[in-house]
């Protein structure tokens, strides 16, 4: 068994495409993971707004006045999922001084020369870079990008879950037991097959509400007659086979010759198809958040991201909508390229 798996590995090995394809992966899914950690703007959706330095070019520096007069304590939980709650002003400067226990600043494209005055108690000043530039709400790209990787890992996890547990179990059904079973499982697959899958996802999100986990049950919910589809053509051939007729003869019950030794079978064609829905589901959650019935403000989202900033693309700013557009394609390509390397990989296991 494990000389068969460390095979398996050394022959994707040789893959470099698909190595590739899966350290992008891993590496977009840890920054899902510890986003806030990473996101240069910790604030909750690193939503921290500063509209005198809208739609800025990457590389832009100034100099911030921060002051922090919020003393809410937070739990390393509700850090780690939701981001920092602290209500912080962040002013950008242009100039500033201390003297003594004040400082003196000029807001950034401030037009009075006058300086206005703080108390130094609570407030601090630093440098910052933003290497990705700023949205037209002054927010940083390069944290809207993490924070919005983790909805594209998060919708694509809870979709893909939600088509295997109904694929496999009414794919399975109809391929055993054959019969009207089969017959009307497979005209409801049909139906919904018949249906473009944007607007049922469209549909679906309007009965159930605009918000993230309605997207997230919507994609879910249109993307299992793939797997039925597939699960059923497979076990079709399966429950021919002599070890699921000895099976019987022993007196399994249908269950457990079903889910203990003909779905263990199908693991390869599961873990392709996965990887395309996955894929799959992340550009239907970013065509629904460009649409507007997605992901909705002040969350990030990549697919968000772009319907904000299109308009841009004829204002000299594109980079503002290509960003989060290279993201997806990156992160799509990789799930599918993945798919197809560990799909000829088991295609050589039984040449």
């Amino acid at each position: 068994m494990y000389n068969n798996v460390f095979s398996k590995f050394f022959d994707f090995k040789k893959n470099l495409f698909g190595i590739l394809s899966l350290l992008y992966i891993t590496f977009i899914f840890f920054i899902s993971i510890f986003t806030y950690f990473i996101a240069p703007d910790s604030s909750s959706n690193s939503n921290n707004m500063n509209v005198s330095i809208h739609s800025k070019e990457p590389g832009f520096k100034i100099d911030i006045l921060e002051i922090d007069e919020d003393t809410t304590s937070q739990s390393f939980f509700d850090l780690f999922l939701f981001g920092s709650k602290k209500k912080i002003n962040q002013i950008p400067v242009s100039y500033y001084k201390i003297e003594k226990n004040r400082i003196l600043y000029r807001e950034f494209n401030s037009n009075q020369d006058k300086l206005k005055e703080i108390p130094f108690n609570n407030t601090k000043v630093y440098s910052k870079t933003f290497l990705l530039g700023t949205d037209k709400f002054g927010r940083d790209v390069l944290s809207r990008i993490i924070v919005g990787s983790r909805i594209s890992f998060y919708i694509g996890f809870v979709s893909v879950f939600i088509s295997l547990v109904i694929g496999v179990f009414l794919g399975s059904l109809a391929g055993y037991y054959s019969g009207i079973i089969d017959t009307i499982i497979m005209w409801i697959v049909n139906i919904v097959w018949s249906i473009p899958t944007l607007l049922l996802v469209i549909a679906i999100s309007l009965a159930l509400g605009k918000g993230v986990w309605q997207v997230f049950l919507a994609v879910g919910l249109t993307m299992w007659v793939e797997v039925a589809r597939l699960v059923r053509g497979q076990v079709k051939q399966y429950k021919e086979r002599k070890f699921v007729v000895a099976a019987k003869v022993i007196g399994l019950s249908d269950m457990k010759i079903i889910f203990r030794h003909i779905i263990p079978n199908l693991t390869s064609s599961l873990i392709v198809i996965s990887a395309t829905n996955f894929a799959a589901s992340i550009l239907i959650e970013s065509g629904l958040s460009f649409l507007g019935i997605g992901v909705q403000p002040p969350m990030s989202s990549w697919g968000l991201m772009i319907k904000d900033h299109y308009n841009y693309i004829i204002l000299g700013k594109a980079y503002l909508a290509i960003i989060p557009g290279l993201c997806i394609m990156l992160l799509v390509s990789s799930f599918m390229i993945l798919g197809n390397s560990i799909e000829r990989l088991y295609n050589k296991k039984y040449a």
